[in-house]
């Protein structure tokens, strides 16, 4: 195995799990892969997240994973900061234990998402948020947002269409990027990308609704977290990685901390094109209730130290999302900012997250 294919980007204060690093190791024996960028927030799962792989020739859709285009989008709400309510608001949304799907004959195209319009479990979520710090006031005007208003951040992906075309296409051997396999693949990939951030889309819209607003919903930043990209005859498999090419990225921190709004380097060019896309997992979901459990009670683990509050029926996933099982997101910043490859633009704090 040719070690030097594989460049991590961390440094000593960020802690990174073994077996995450075996995994991006394993992944470069890969027929036709070039080179492997693993970012400060890699983690372990089916196959490495948090990990870049750059190949010629081939492309691997596993490495992709099942929730294909999996990203977050910031919309603007139209909601002013003056008017957050926020016990009112988290009465309303307590009422619903999950987003209901939007039935295909509400909308106007032939959505392939039997669940479209919903967010999915696990580290999906949507979450209001307020503008903290500004480092880039130019920055953040380009982008057309400004501290007076609050933001709605959604995480969420493809859903079960994902996975559906993941199952036609599982070889782990690969397929030739010619082939008609690979082309077949990139039609349906593009398709999942292409829903997934219609599907962020509208689950906005409808959590805004239901807190009684009816603004128009405005994409702000967007930032798909799985997918294969093709660029001067190379393909980047990203996984848990956000291209570089965007002008704005968001890093997205826990529920109780900080995201940060970022503009990508040239330095990026060096790295697969690519950033963090997030904090990164510390502890499997199995070992976060034990660990944790004592800390909190069910009021307290539902709070943020910015006096944020959660919405979530799901009594599992309180302790397996909670803040305490995600890397710090400063030393993820820090990190980057360490290999020159970002500049910050705007820190967000959590106001409400909805999870389900």
């Amino acid at each position: 195995m040719n070690t030097k294919k594989l460049t991590i980007i961390t440094n000593d204060k960020n802690w990174m799990e073994g077996n995450a690093i075996n995994q991006a190791y394993e992944v470069c024996k890969l027929d036709g892969v070039q080179a492997a960028f693993a970012m400060p927030d890699l983690h372990a799962g089916k196959t490495p997240i948090g990990v870049v792989v750059v190949t010629k020739d081939k492309i691997y859709p596993h490495l992709i994973g099942t929730d294909i285009g999996c990203g977050m989008s910031i919309f603007s709400t139209g909601i002013e900061n003056k008017k957050i309510k926020l016990d009112r608001w988290c009465s309303r949304l307590n009422t619903i234990k999950t987003l209901a799907a939007v039935p295909n004959t509400e909308y106007p195209f032939d959505c392939p998402i039997p669940d479209f319009g919903s967010i999915g479990s696990g580290n999906h979520f949507a979450e209001f948020q307020a503008i903290h710090t500004v480092y880039d006031g130019d920055g953040l005007r380009e982008l057309a947002m400004d501290g007076s208003e609050i933001y709605i951040t959604v995480h969420s992906g493809s859903r079960s269409y994902g996975s559906k075309i993941l199952q036609e296409f599982s070889s782990y051997d690969g397929y030739a990027s010619g082939s008609k396999e690979a082309k077949a693949y990139f039609s349906k990939h593009d398709d999942a990308l292409f829903w997934a951030s219609k599907n962020r889309y509208e689950s906005a819209k409808k959590l805004i609704d239901y807190l009684g607003f009816t603004q128009a919903v405005e994409r702000k930043v967007e930032c798909d977290h799985n997918f294969l990209e093709e660029s001067c005859g190379l393909y980047y498999h990203r996984k848990g990685v956000v291209s570089a090419k965007a002008t704005a990225v968001l890093i997205a921190g826990s529920r109780g901390t900080l995201s940060y709004i970022v503009k990508p380097t040239a330095k990026c060019a060096e790295y697969g094109l690519s950033l963090a896309h997030g904090s990164g997992r510390k502890w499997a979901r199995s070992m976060c209730k034990p660990r944790i459990r004592e800390k909190y009670t069910l009021e307290t683990i539902k709070r943020n130290k910015f006096g944020g509050q959660l919405v979530c029926h799901d009594y599992d996933l309180l302790f397996e999302e909670a803040p305490d099982v995600y890397k710090n997101v400063d030393t993820i910043i820090a990190v980057l900012e360490s290999y020159g490859m970002i500049e910050r633009i705007a820190a967000l704090k959590p106001v409400l997250t909805f999870k389900g």
